[in-house]
Order: structure tokens, then sequence, then C-alpha cells
């Protein structure tokens, strides 16, 4: 069986600047990441910001069966031609999984046509983590709920379209709710978002996150394409009467 070909697209700017962050994730998060994911069903490879076209050329997406994408602060220093060519590859069947702040990342807002935003605070406080849809296979193998110590508060209203399936929804300590965990469908490309990932918290460290990445990876794979008719469709396929 093939391996799904994954890129995990990072920013890797805090990890530079600042030392809480770069104690937590010294190699960067995108590499904790290949790190925590790694098994023998992914081929995966990392790219970042400041990479020639951001690591994702057209050889780069062409060979991704599954992007995953974590920005923060710098979504305007991401190229609108790279961009563009993101929302295109997942247009045509490549699985998208936007983390955390990537709800305001240029690929993200351009799929969803919408705002993508949110309320938010950062406290230091807990949250818990529901799976709300256990028939759905991003949530196979997880408890009916898991703690997440420490993470920075996502709340409602958050302004995407009506995903096509909420997986999870998450309590924060201070009382908001948050669709944290959401499927979307754009032409032939899945895309799921998931919430937890601020830079000064391990949260991609955690077992039950990375089951939930690992998972989507799995689910957002594109499936075989249909075969091309071409301009055939030009031609009935049962007769026609006058």
């Amino acid at each position: 069986m093939a391996k799904i070909k994954v890129t995990i697209w990072n920013e890797f700017y805090h990890e530079k600047v600042n030392d809480r962050v770069k104690s937590i994730y010294p190699e960067g998060m995108h590499a904790c990441l290949k790190e925590g994911l790694a098994c023998d069903d992914f081929e995966i490879r990392l790219a970042d910001l400041d990479m020639p076209e951001h690591g994702l050329t057209e050889e780069v997406l062409n060979d991704t069966d599954v992007l995953l994408w974590w920005g923060h602060c710098r979504h305007d220093a991401v190229s609108d031609e790279v961009a563009n060519r993101v929302v295109a590859h997942v247009r045509n069947g490549m699985g998208f999984i936007p983390l955390h702040s990537a709800h305001y990342s240029k690929p993200f807002t351009r799929l969803m046509g919408s705002t993508c935003s949110l309320y938010w605070r950062e406290v230091n406080e807990h949250a818990r983590v529901w799976c709300v849809n256990p028939a759905h296979p991003i949530a196979q193998g997880l408890p009916q709920q898991f703690v997440i110590d420490h993470e920075e508060c996502y709340g409602e209203p958050f302004g995407i379209p009506q995903p096509d399936d909420i997986v999870f929804i998450t309590w924060f300590a201070g009382g908001d709710v948050f669709r944290g965990g959401c499927t979307f469908t754009r032409d032939r490309g899945k895309i799921f978002y998931f919430h937890p990932g601020h830079e000064t918290f391990p949260n991609y460290k955690n077992e039950y996150v990375l089951k939930v990445i690992s998972n989507a990876i799995r689910w957002a794979a594109p499936a075989p394409a249909m075969p091309d008719r071409g301009n055939d469709y030009r031609n009935p396929l049962e007769p026609v009467n006058d």
C-alpha cells in the first residue's frame, strides 16, 4: 500500500524569536509534529515561510496528498501566488489541515469565503475536548473527551460556513465553547480545521492531539480520481429523441 505523502508547513517564526517557544519546540513545531506523527503509513516532508516559494512549489504540492498548515502572526507574508496555488491543489483533491491560528491563513479564508474570525484570550486555562461525532473516521480510537492542560481559548461565534461535520467541540475553563474540530469539502478536496496548538504550550506532544491529526491525515488523503471524460460530455450517453 502506498504511503500518504504529507507536507507540514510552519511559519517557523516564534521558535526563532521567543525563548519560551524555542525551549518547547527547539527544532520548530513542524519538526515536533513530524516526530509525533511518524509511522509506516506516512512519508513526511517539512516546509516553512522562509524557503523559496515558502517551500510549496508546484513540484512539492503535486507530490503532497495532505498539507498541514500552522500560521499565526505572518499570514500577510505568504504570497498570494502561493496561497492561490494551495487553494487550487485543495480543490483538485489535496487534503488540507489548518491548525490553530491558521483559521486566519490565506488558503483557509479563501477556501471558506468568510472572515473565519473568532473570540480569543490567553490566560493558560485548561480545555476539555469533547467528541460529538464518535462515528466519524477522525474520532476513531479516541475517548469521549480528553483534557488539554493549557491552551489559548478560542470562542464562538466562529465566522466559518456551516461545516460538513463537527467532530469536536471544546469547552474552556473560562466558560467558552468552540467548534474546534470541523470538516469541509471544496470540490474534490477534504479539509479539517483543528484548534489546539498555541505556540507557548507543548500541545503538539499531547498523545490525543496527535491521534486526532493522524486520523485526519488518513481521512483527508485523496481518493482515486474518477476518469476524466474530457470533451466526451458533448456526446449523450443515452439516445436522445427529437
